[in-house]
């Protein structure tokens, strides 16, 4: 049997990394076994749609690479694969019919004011109200007057009030609960359109869907589906229900943490590859202990029986590391690419970018670092001259001063201001005078970049910052040091 699975996202917004986590493993569990991947888009709830999401899904899926097999702008022979459209072929209605003459849904006519008066019941922290069945007993003539009429009406699963439903799920077994707990969940609405919960059951079966994977908070609304499924004397799908994915506090991921979407992370310059890469390992560890693996490598790699029911921790800081990595490994060019609007943001002046880019490629982890990290070349900060004084180097404020004093004559009548030329001047100096390179590098490097750290050497940054600016800074150096040694 072909596996075949499917992403069914509802148009509602950003793609949450939930639901990336879903689309990822659904990809993987096909592409690992030769079979195919499917885009479907549930937009039956008309109220959560937001104009423009169905694009954000596109977008989304081709950024991160999973490309589908099938899908709105694919037809693989199983469409329409948007549930709008599916609805204008009368696919729901005529499958809760079915359900009808099988005695297994019926049509409930309950105004809003008597569904208001059924009494509530609170199931995992949400108050959920009980139909108590009371259009089951309508009759025939009943039923025709109504419809005849007019009258809105919903219809509803008719679930046995006794007995239990067992399930199973991939990851959890076998899971039973008491057909007391299954409310008569509505299939078909009061607007003609289906329900999330019935048109699923429909499309997955009539679209030949093997594995379905979904977060764990499914889990109890699965025995309905499987009743729907037992209703119609269908086979169910292999059930995949996730863990949560929770922050750092360990509480349920929120548009508040900042990164709960992809486009979040894409806005604050993370590397898509490196996020398919972090998500897939939200909940699912490989047998091998490593943590970087390409997209093919994890099609080769994935086993859903190596998912955990445990909680999956967002760590961004992880994250952060992990697309440094993605970042160091990058082709150059293809870094420059997108390093650029963030160099040109934070320099305006004209400078060598492509040399600065080099100088930080392995020094961030997400390209917003980089404004940090150069912003010097645009203009020297202000410092205090306590920098000068570093102990490895074995370097003070009197004799970084004197470094910069001797330097000074030397660098005014040097004309090329390549790397290579600056160092030799300066490696010369180092041996007239006997000392490490430290003791030169380090008050030179303070002195043009006014920073304890820089992403690149002393003669690399004066080679960017060219002969006039260098020697002006190296001035500059000069007296806050001999300020501070007089203060001394």
């Amino acid at each position: 049997m072909k596996i075949r699975t499917r992403y069914a996202p509802s148009p509602t917004g950003r793609m949450h990394v939930g639901n990336l986590r879903s689309a990822l493993y659904e990809f993987l569990i096909a592409k690992h076994e030769g079979g195919d991947f499917m885009l479907r888009i549930e937009d039956t709830d008309q109220e959560r749609f937001v104009e423009g999401a169905t694009e954000i899904i596109y977008r989304t899926l081709e950024q991160v690479g999973l490309q589908h097999d099938e899908g709105p702008d694919k037809d693989g022979g199983f469409g329409p694969y948007v549930q709008s459209e599916r609805m204008k072929t009368g696919i729901y209605t005529r499958y809760a019919k079915e359900l009808i003459d099988k005695g297994e849904a019926y049509y409930c006519f309950c105004d809003k004011e008597r569904l208001a008066s059924l009494k509530t019941e609170v199931v995992e922290g949400k108050e959920i109200t009980i139909y108590d069945k009371h259009c089951l007993s309508l009759s025939g003539e009943e039923i025709e007057k109504n419809l005849a009429a007019g009258r809105p009406f919903v219809i509803r699963q008719n679930n046995p009030s006794e007995g239990t439903t067992t399930f199973h799920d991939e990851l959890y077994g076998d899971i039973t609960v008491e057909n007391a707990e299954l409310d008569d969940m509505i299939l078909i609405k009061s607007d003609g359109y289906p329900t999330y919960n019935f048109a699923n059951v429909v499309d997955d079966h009539t679209m030949g869907i093997t594995h379905v994977v979904r977060g764990n908070e499914y889990l109890s609304s699965s025995p309905k589906y499987v009743r729907l499924y037992e209703a119609f004397g269908w086979e169910p799908p292999k059930y995949v229900h996730l863990p949560l994915v929770t922050d750092e506090n360990h509480k349920k991921l929120s548009k508040r943490s900042g990164h709960s979407s992809f486009e979040d992370l894409m806005e604050q310059g993370f590397v898509a590859e490196a996020v398919v890469n972090y998500i897939a390992l939200l909940g699912w560890s490989p047998e091998e202990n490593r943590e970087i693996f390409s997209l093919e490598e994890l099609i080769q790699k994935f086993d859903y029986h190596r998912i955990s029911k445990s909680p999956a921790v967002f760590d961004i800081v992880k994250l952060r590391w992990m697309n440094g990595e993605y970042i160091k490994a990058m082709d150059f060019d293809a870094f420059y690419e997108m390093a650029e609007p963030y160099l040109k943001k934070a320099l305006t002046r004209d400078f060598d970018l492509q040399k600065i880019a080099a100088m930080v490629k392995t020094r961030i982890e997400v390209f917003p670092d980089i404004a940090g990290m150069v912003d010097f070349f645009e203009e020297l900060p202000e410092y205090d001259t306590a920098m000068y004084t570093h102990k490895k180097m074995k370097t003070n404020a009197q004799s970084s001063l004197e470094v910069l004093t001797e330097l000074l004559p030397r660098l005014e009548e040097q004309e090329d201001y390549s790397n290579d030329a600056l160092y030799g001047t300066l490696a010369k100096y180092v041996e007239e005078k006997g000392v490490k390179n430290g003791y030169v590098m380090w008050p030179i490097r303070t002195a043009v970049s006014g920073k304890q750290t820089t992403p690149a050497g002393a003669t690399e940054i004066m080679e960017v910052l060219g002969r006039e600016e260098s020697l002006k800074r190296i001035r500059r150096g000069i007296e806050l040091l001999q300020a501070a040694v007089e203060a001394q």
